[in-house]
Order: structure tokens, then C-alpha cells, then sequence
């Protein structure tokens, strides 16, 4: 009896032996199953960012980064807006990311995200409200006003234009918000019924307060096509900024920049002959005769561009000829640096009709993101070249040739 027993107890043992062994086999299977069902989980996590330091040293998270992981060094986004043509000039639609190729000082970049001409648009509407278009501001209005009606849902415009600010004994022009960037048509069209008008021309002013305010925030992930679309004539009398400290930060904003160029000369000129008791005169401001000395004649000295009425019918004229081809040099410069592009509108009742070039250029635009590969902070200019690829026909491409690296 007692050798029966001993059996069974030896079967039972090799039993339960066998059956912890096969309990650990089954969960080791699920366990390596499990494991390579994870890499396509992770890669739709939201990227880690890890600070880095000016020469692009990665210091280490305080959180563990696993392996497969994806890791990104604290940088800005750069956007890249862009459109494709064929070579007769039509716009192609339909591309993908992989169709491009991105270099910055020729080295390769990954693109981080893509946004199609399918995409919203934010937008920021400059409407040059002083001078010679004073008198006119109902139809900028009525322009303005079908320029965001052609907006599709989503799309988003912020309404910058001029006004008349009490800062002292004289009113001064000043640049005025009208609006944030929003969706609400409602509010929009509230905005441009607001519009001023000024006597002076903030125009470099107000193309920072464009960058400053309206695309404060930075480009993010989230793809939004960004432009600034500015109804002016382009010349400056009024501001505190100039045209390169006013590129600069439109640059870094990352905005592609179009500019319907509005022709006041002729009508700036006949007022600037007047004699300066006529009441229908214009006259050119301290900071317009102070440019146009430092930009043409830097040798000359101050005093002799201080008075504008002492000056003759010639100089005047010709002081106002080189103004207005300046203006037009830096709106084309700002364009194409930007993958903008200027429209020409003879007079103001042309302007419904060139913001509708506008929209319909705009509706091409395709924007690219990356995120540099130089990590240094040295406030150098960093250029940037884009390639489409994989495409049998030849095309041309219109998109921002670079931008300035942060200085710190």
C-alpha cells in the first residue's frame, strides 16, 4: 500500500512539474507577441523634446527615454510656404510630402509636418488707409469685405490698418489692430467697417505689429498655412522701425508675404508741386527726407533735407520718384524672400479684383515644416532650398529662401 502511495505522489509532482513549465512557456509567448504589436503605438506618441545647448549637446531628461522612442531637440519649427507650378504657370495640387525634398545650407532636412493646399489659412489683411486712399476707404472696405467672404470655414484673418493717435499737442499716425486673428465673419466684417485713416503712413510699423501681435505665436505642429496680405502703395513716413528690422521679423514669423501694390504716385505728386500755403498740398515727412538722404545721397549733410519747403519743384519730385521705386523694390524683395508675390492695382476700384488673384494664388500654397538640424544660436542667415521630386514633368517653385537662426 505504501508503494502505491509513493507512486502517486511522484506522479502528482511530475505532473504540477510539467504544468509550470508549460504556464511559463504560454506567458513568455505572450509576452514577445504583445511586444512586437508596440512599435506602431509608439509611433503615433506625441514626440518627446530634450533641451540642448548652443553647440547642440543634448543634456539627459530627468525622465528615462526608451528605446524607440522618438526625441526631439528643443527647437523652433521652421515653416516653409511654397507653390508648384508647371512650367505654363498652373499650379499643381495633389503633392505629397514625399515629393519634396528640404535643404538648409545644403544639407537635408526631415520634413516634420505638411500641410496640403486643402489645409486653413491664417491670415493677416494690411489696409493702407492714409494718404491718397483716405478719401477712397469705402471701397477698401467693399474690397476687404469680399476678400474674406471668398474664406473658407476654418480659415482664420486678423485686420491691421491706420489711425489717428493723441499722443501729444499733434495727432499722430498710428497702427491699429482691428481684429485677432479669427473665424467669425461676423466679427470680421465689424473690424473693417472700423476702419481709419491717418495722415502719416506707419507702413514698416505696422508690418511689425503683423509679426508681433497677429502671428505672435510661434508655427507649430498643427499645419496652418500663414500670409500677410497688404493693400499699399508701400511708401513709408511715419514709422519707428525701418524696412529691414520689419523684414527681419516677418522672416522669422515665417509668413509667406503678398502685397497688392496700389499706384498713389501720380497723385501724391500734383500735391507735392503745390506751394506749401496751398491747403491741398502734401508734404514729405522729417523720416521720408532723412531716408532718402541716408539710402541715395549718405554724404550729404542733415540739415539740408530738413525743410521741405524750401526745396524746388525738381527736388521734391525727384525725392518722391526714388521713394515710390524704393517702396516697390522692397515689396518685391519681401515678396520673394517670403514665397509671396505682388499684384499690381492701377487704381483702388481695381482692388476687389486683385484680392481676388490674391486668394486664388494664396489657395496654392502648400506649407512645409522642419526642425533644423543646426542647433546653433548665432543669429546667421540660414538658407533654405526646396526640391520637388518624383514628378515626369519639370516644374517651378515659388517658397521662402531662408530665415535668421535666433541669437539666443
Amino acid at each position: 500500500m505504501s508503494a502505491i502511495l509513493k507512486r502517486r505522489s511522484l506522479f502528482r509532482l511530475t505532473f504540477f512539474s510539467l504544468l509550470g513549465v508549460l504556464l511559463i512557456l504560454v506567458s513568455q509567448l505572450i509576452t514577445h507577441v504583445v511586444a512586437q504589436q508596440q512599435p506602431d503605438t509608439q509611433q503615433t506618441q506625441r514626440p518627446r523634446r530634450v533641451s540642448g545647448n548652443d553647440q547642440g549637446d543634448q543634456k539627459k531628461s530627468s525622465e528615462e527615454v526608451d528605446e524607440g522612442d522618438v526625441v526631439r531637440v528643443d527647437t523652433q519649427l521652421v515653416s516653409v510656404p511654397a507653390v508648384v507650378t508647371d512650367m505654363t504657370g498652373r499650379p499643381l495640387s495633389g503633392l505629397k510630402a514625399d515629393n519634396f525634398q528640404l535643404l538648409e545650407d545644403g544639407q537635408p532636412q526631415t520634413i516634420a509636418n505638411f500641410g496640403t493646399t486643402d489645409a486653413p489659412f491664417e491670415i493677416a489683411l494690411l489696409l493702407d488707409t492714409s494718404g491718397s486712399t483716405r478719401e477712397d476707404v469705402g471701397l477698401i472696405q467693399q474690397a476687404a469685405n469680399s476678400f474674406v467672404s471668398a474664406l473658407r470655414t476654418g480659415d482664420r484673418v486678423g485686420v491691421v490698418a491706420f489711425n489717428q493717435a493723441q499722443t501729444g499737442k499733434e495727432p499722430m499716425a498710428a497702427v491699429e489692430v482691428l481684429s485677432p486673428l479669427t473665424s467669425d465673419r461676423t466679427s470680421l466684417t465689424k473690424a473693417i467697417e472700423n476702419i481709419g485713416s491717418s495722415n502719416g503712413t506707419p507702413y514698416y510699423d505696422a508690418l511689425e505689429k503683423v509679426a508681433d501681435v497677429i502671428f505672435r505665436d510661434p508655427p507649430t505642429d498643427q499645419v496652418r498655412r500663414r500670409a500677410v496680405v497688404a493693400l499699399t502703395d508701400g511708401v513709408d513716413s511715419a514709422s519707428n522701425s525701418d524696412f529691414d528690422s520689419a523684414k527681419l521679423k516677418l522672416s522669422q514669423a515665417g509668413i509667406a508675404c503678398y502685397f497688392i501694390q496700389v499706384n498713389t504716385e501720380d497723385f501724391v505728386e500734383d500735391r507735392l508741386m503745390k506751394d506749401c500755403q496751398d491747403d491741398g498740398r502734401l508734404t514729405l515727412s522729417q523720416r521720408q527726407l532723412q531716408r532718402y538722404r541716408q539710402i541715395f545721397v549718405p554724404r550729404a549733410k542733415a540739415e539740408d533735407y530738413t525743410n521741405f519747403c524750401q526745396m524746388g519743384p525738381f527736388e521734391r519730385m525727384s525725392i518722391s520718384r526714388e521713394l515710390y521705386n524704393l517702396a516697390r523694390r522692397e515689396m518685391n524683395d519681401l515678396a520673394k524672400a517670403s514665397g509671396g508675390r505682388t499684384f499690381n492695382a492701377t487704381s483702388l476700384s481695381d482692388a476687389r479684383a486683385a484680392f481676388a488673384r490674391v486668394a486664388a494664388d494664396i489657395g496654392t500654397l502648400y506649407s512645409l515644416g522642419y526642425y533644423p538640424t543646426n542647433k546653433a544660436r548665432d543669429g546667421k542667415f540660414r538658407s533654405i532650398h526646396l526640391v520637388v521630386k518624383g514628378l515626369k514633368d519639370k516644374t517651378e517653385i515659388r517658397s521662402r529662401d531662408g530665415y535668421y537662426a535666433p541669437s539666443r
